[in-house]
């Protein structure tokens, strides 16, 4: 079959070999389509390729079945009760039940682990429960993805989960004034907010009496620069898990409702993280998150500036952060077309 460049996707078989038009060998007949080989061609200025089998089809190769779908929405709302019960208990009590975290996270993490599309996780977690929940559930779950992709062990990754899923229950001695305020905090309220990374540490202790996970509460708010809080530390200074859930956090923080602020949208904030992976979020965890996340936007439906709607065909070897969507009409290319950009992307 004939298919227009933009219409390959990876896994496609070629039935020809492929050269350029200065007569260059580009790929072999038999070979077995990449996401860098499509990008390759589409650089080289190759409009077509015989494949053996295609389709246009690919949200339905990138989205959740509807089965697991449901499986995963009712995890997802048992363990935001769950959750929303352990603040509870930290409110009324100062301390949480560590064998109900564990409970938690063991079931929550061994579906993870079989759930590749960490972007349509989140785009089913972008829901009306309470912010403060919610986000817990969202950076324990890219907290425990970051570190498997740097190549932590299963137990090392749970940990992180755990600590990632932990990271703000200090928040449960904030205020509720303060914690739901829609407006910018004054200067004293700020400064109440911050204790909220004290709090956690005593939380946690009493707990767990696990110091790893209490002094990632203490420091996912700490940054490489040395412009974070409550110590200003810088670097190595700071735990590695606490690195890595404080990427977790801004990425969650960033593209979620808030009562004081509007989500941004998903590809749009994996630019920004990439800005301040040179300064502020630690680079490794940030680069992982980043390549790891953007071959899950592929077949994704979104909305564009223009009103029109399409779907992601490709990550654009130009500029990761502007791929080329495909609507009914037409290809566009979103790092030449720099005055369209993606308002919304769908989970389907």
């Amino acid at each position: 079959m004939r298919v227009h460049v933009t219409d390959l996707k990876p896994g496609d078989l070629l039935k020809n070999d492929i050269y350029n038009t200065s007569g260059l060998h580009m790929l072999m007949k038999g070979s077995v389509l990449s996401e860098d080989d499509i990008s390759k061609l589409l650089h080289h200025g190759i409009d077509f390729a015989d494949v053996e089998h295609t389709s246009n089809l690919h949200s339905d190769e990138q989205n959740l079945p509807s089965d697991q779908t449901r499986l995963l929405t009712n995890l997802f709302n048992d363990t935001i009760k769950g959750t929303e019960s352990l603040f509870q208990q930290a409110i009324e009590k100062g301390f949480i039940d560590e064998s109900q975290v564990d409970e938690i996270l063991g079931t929550l993490t061994g579906q993870l682990e079989k759930q590749k599309d960490v972007v349509s996780l989140l785009l089913m977690l972008d829901g009306d429960s309470d912010y403060t929940y919610n986000h817990s559930l969202q950076v324990g779950m890219l907290a425990f993805y970051i570190a498997g992709w740097m190549g932590y062990s299963p137990d090392e990754c749970l940990t992180v989960a755990k600590a990632g899923y932990l990271h703000d229950i200090g928040k449960s001695k904030i205020p509720s004034e303060i914690l739901h305020k829609p407006g910018k905090l004054t200067t004293e309220e700020f400064a109440e907010m911050k204790k909220h990374t004290f709090y956690g540490y005593d939380i946690i202790k009493a707990s767990t009496e696990d110091e790893i996970i209490a002094m990632v509460a203490l420091q996912h708010h700490e940054r490489e620069d040395g412009s974070g809080y409550p110590h200003g530390l810088r670097g190595d200074e700071i735990h590695p898990y606490a690195r890595i859930t404080a990427v977790a956090d801004v990425y969650s923080a960033m593209t979620t409702n808030r009562v004081y602020q509007t989500k941004q949208e998903l590809i749009s904030v994996l630019c920004e993280l990439y800005s301040l992976s040179f300064g502020q979020l630690n680079g490794e965890a940030t680069q992982e998150l980043i390549k790891h996340m953007l071959p899950n936007f592929i077949g994704k439906k979104v909305l564009l500036t223009t009103g029109q709607t399409g779907v992601i065909v490709m990550n654009n070897p130009a500029d990761y952060f502007r791929p080329l969507v495909q609507t009914s009409m037409a290809f566009i290319d979103l790092a030449k077309e720099r005055d369209i950009a993606i308002v919304e992307i769908y989970v389907q």
